[in-house]
């Protein structure tokens, strides 16, 4: 148990909305004088931030649904946050049901109602990020918490920012030398999104609007190898999407063009962008997680809004967005041509060979 209160944050996101948070975890920090602890789903929280001085503790559901009478992980989700029930709450997440959940859980754990503050108070404005509108949150104090902490200005303009730990980058040198890949400028593409798959198969393009097909996956591998004939070009996604990324390396037919989906543990993958010569991907949790790096990267947009969830640049880092409304709603608008100008464009090709050298 911590021996002071810390913040406590609460989101039951996926990967990219708990990229999100960063900014958040930080201002929090700074605001009550230590790091935040973290509540949240799924098997990447504790990897993500991994050495980040904002986070102290993660804890993580990896099945947040199931009935709590059958449920010993949710048991000792309430006992770890029964010991937090002094500390200040900011429950991030904003889906009715997910909120029904956490507000069930902080009850049995006895987390008082004035400890608690709620994102869903603090509504989204037109066109805001949910960077900035994470930030405002945290500028909301628990009204048991008025007047014992900071008040603090921090930039609108915010962006999340990822170390890589110094085991993940080990990992990854070694992973690198053994396929052969450590002497390359590696360029990454990010096909698939949380709705490519269903339980029986690929969805078709005509039924995702963050989907782009597999032929012009392939052929802008050919353009990106065409002006860097150097490099390598890397297909990422997680293990059950290999089978989509080998239909695109088996249409862009090149030893240059590699399928690393089942070889990619979140570590290696941060490691792995944060030495990336570049990446481009649809709009899913990678991209966040590339830009809190300072991977350069090209992201194309469907049906949602890019004010809203575009990727922010880190330091030192290049974001360009193609699509999105209102201009489009569909990926599949975009041409290889756009893709291939835009990621040329990210920056002068000579100073980015960001392969050579790794922090």
């Amino acid at each position: 148990m911590p021996n002071s209160p810390r913040p406590l944050v609460i989101r039951f996101g996926r990967l990219g909305d708990t990229v999100l948070l960063q900014p958040l975890l930080h201002k929090l920090q700074q605001r009550y004088g230590a790091p935040c602890d973290l509540f949240a789903i799924g098997g990447w929280p504790a990897e993500l931030y991994a050495d980040q001085p904002e986070v102290a503790e993660v804890s993580v559901l990896q099945s947040p649904r199931r009935p709590l009478l059958f449920s010993r992980e949710r048991w000792r989700a309430i006992g770890w946050l029964r010991q937090r029930r002094d500390a200040p709450v900011y429950v991030c997440e904003p889906r009715p049901r997910a909120l029904l959940r956490i507000q069930s859980t902080l009850q049995l754990a006895g987390v008082p109602a004035a400890h608690r503050a709620y994102l869903a108070d603090t509504p989204l404005l037109e066109n805001e990020h949910w960077v900035d509108h994470l930030l405002r949150f945290g500028d909301c104090t628990p009204p048991a918490f008025r007047g014992r902490c900071d008040d603090l200005v921090v930039d609108p303009g915010a962006a999340p920012q990822l170390r890589v730990d110094a085991a993940a980058q080990a990992d990854c040198e070694r992973w690198l030398h053994a396929r052969g890949l450590h002497d390359r400028p590696l360029v990454l593409l990010q096909p698939a999104n949380k709705r490519t798959l269903r339980w029986n198969g690929v969805r078709a393009v005509a039924d995702d609007d963050k989907a782009w097909p597999l032929q012009q996956w392939a052929a802008l591998a050919w353009t990106i190898l065409e002006t860097l004939p150097s490099a390598r070009v890397l297909l990422c996604g997680c293990p059950r999407e290999a089978g989509h990324l080998e239909s695109i390396r088996a249409i862009a037919d090149s030893e240059a063009v590699i399928s690393v989906a089942d070889e990619l543990p979140l570590g290696r993958l941060k490691a792995l962008l944060a030495r990336a010569h570049s990446m481009v991907s649809v709009d899913t949790g990678p991209a966040h997680l590339a830009a809190a790096l300072g991977c350069p990267l090209v992201v194309m947009f469907g049906g949602a809004s890019p004010a809203h969830w575009a990727p922010r640049a880190a330091p030192g880092g290049v974001v360009t967005v193609l699509g999105g409304p209102p201009h489009s709603t569909r990926v599949d608008d975009c041409t290889v041509q756009q893709v291939a100008d835009a990621w040329r464009n990210l920056l002068p090709l000579p100073t980015r060979m960001r392969w050579q050298a790794v922090a």
